[in-house]
């Protein structure tokens, strides 16, 4: 329970909450993790399941309290509130846009273009204007000295594949695959064929994972291929996930003769008019 204490200043109610609560709270749950000796959870789903229990314990003992003032309640908004923060950034040449040390690729269609930004706990919602763009997981600093990246390949594969030995000294490179068999990938090659060659490689195989849309596919294959001493062959895949001859249809166009337009442009002679005015 949240204790208000109302002070009154002239005409004007002030309202001010105890956070006495919320400190008992981050100790309880700083507790809780002690007990299972590990702070690592399967997924955020997991955390909020953790806490949500942990809050529901608290809320048992204070059931009678809370039933007392249930009838003085006032009743719930009919909207929902915002339990977002709105920023406005700009995405920049470098394919992306920096929000609380944080960057996160974006098309490159939207380079130079200002995005409103809906900062959720645990995710961003961006539009342009009042279309929506698109929403990207949110993510966190790795230290107080060190930015986080959220990446998606796909935002940059076009401008990899006219550049791939950029990837070679990207910053956010462990962060751009979207699986870790394209990492082993990436440097089983650097080891047998030199950087030019893995570079490129590696480009073309996240190239076809983003054209063909088989990302854990293609990386089941590739983790298989070097799991039996192989490097991947590009030209195997390719022929792989690429479409079967079989089911592209033959489309047979037949082409119509050029003077057959002739009969729809006829020429009809027209009968040239007097400009002077009949008098009757």
């Amino acid at each position: 329970m949240v204790a208000l204490a109302e002070v009154c200043k002239g005409k004007t109610l002030i309202s001010f909450a105890v956070g006495a609560p919320h400190g008992h709270l981050k100790k309880t749950l700083e507790d809780a993790l002690l007990l299972p000796g590990s702070r690592d959870f399967d997924g955020l789903d997991a955390y909020r399941r953790f806490v949500d229990e942990i809050v529901g314990r608290r809320n048992a003992n204070n059931r009678k309290r809370i039933e007392l003032e249930r009838p003085t309640l006032a009743a719930l908004p009919k909207r929902r509130t915002a339990d977002y923060e709105e920023k406005i950034v700009t995405v920049t040449s470098s394919g992306g846009f920096i929000l609380r040390r944080v960057f996160y690729t974006a098309p490159s269609r939207l380079i130079g273009h200002r995005l409103r930004v809906h900062l959720y706990d645990d995710r961003l919602e961006c539009f342009l204007g009042a279309t929506a763009m698109m929403t990207l997981r949110r993510g966190r600093p790795v230290s107080e000295s060190k930015g986080g990246h959220v990446v998606d390949h796909r935002h940059v594969i076009h401008a990899l594949r006219k550049k791939p030995m950029a990837l070679n000294n990207l910053v956010y490179r462990d962060q751009l695959f979207p699986h870790p068999a394209y990492a082993r990938a990436y440097e089983a090659l650097h080891q047998s064929v030199g950087d030019k060659r893995a570079c490129k490689l590696t480009v073309e195989l996240l190239a076809l994972a983003h054209d063909r849309g088989c990302e854990i596919e293609l990386a089941g294959l590739i983790g298989a291929e070097l799991d039996a001493g192989r490097l991947p062959d590009l030209a195997i895949l390719h022929e792989w996930f690429g479409p079967n001859p079989a089911s592209v249809p033959v489309i047979k166009v037949e082409f119509v003769p050029l003077s057959s337009y002739d009969e729809l442009a006829a020429v009809y002679a027209v009968n040239p008019t007097s400009n002077l005015e009949v008098v009757a």
